[in-house]
């Protein structure tokens, strides 16, 4: 019996690393996101812009830096639709984040997830799993021209 316990015992350590949750790197672009249908029924009204770190924007004045991190179902999703329906949730509470401190703009936004930044001018982050995608990002509340 205790042969067969340390057989069982060494086949579930040998399987471990199989076992580990799937963790996939997805970049899409924000703006497209933004502009979406998808966008408006989440209830991304526009009344707050968003600008990725590197984007030409004239800042009138800063209020504050933020950091959204959020996970959404990704069951029975592509890795694409996961990410953007976290990208959207993450999107809503910058606006309204925005909205409450007197801002027009959530600007310098870089993926921050795991604490890990990366910064582009046209693309957010997300990383995707079989049933979990999440995503952060980091970015600076502001009155823009």
């Amino acid at each position: 019996m205790k042969q067969i316990m340390a057989a069982a015992l060494v086949t579930l350590l040998a399987a471990a690393p199989a076992a580990q949750a799937r963790e996939t790197r997805v970049e899409l672009p924000l703006q497209e996101l933004v502009n979406s249908p998808e966008a408006k029924a989440a209830g991304i009204d526009g009344s707050v812009k968003f600008y990725l770190a590197g984007q030409k924007v004239a800042v009138a004045s800063r209020m504050g830096e933020g950091v959204s991190n959020r996970k959404t179902n990704a069951a029975n999703k592509s890795d694409e639709e996961a990410c953007r329906w976290v990208a959207l949730t993450v999107l809503k509470t910058f606006q309204e984040s925005a909205k409450q401190r007197g801002a027009n703009a959530v600007v310098d936004i870089v993926s921050y997830y795991k604490k890990r930044e990366f910064s582009s001018a046209t693309n957010y982050e997300c990383y995707a799993g079989s049933f979990v995608a999440g995503m952060a990002l980091k970015g600076t509340y502001a009155k823009v021209k």
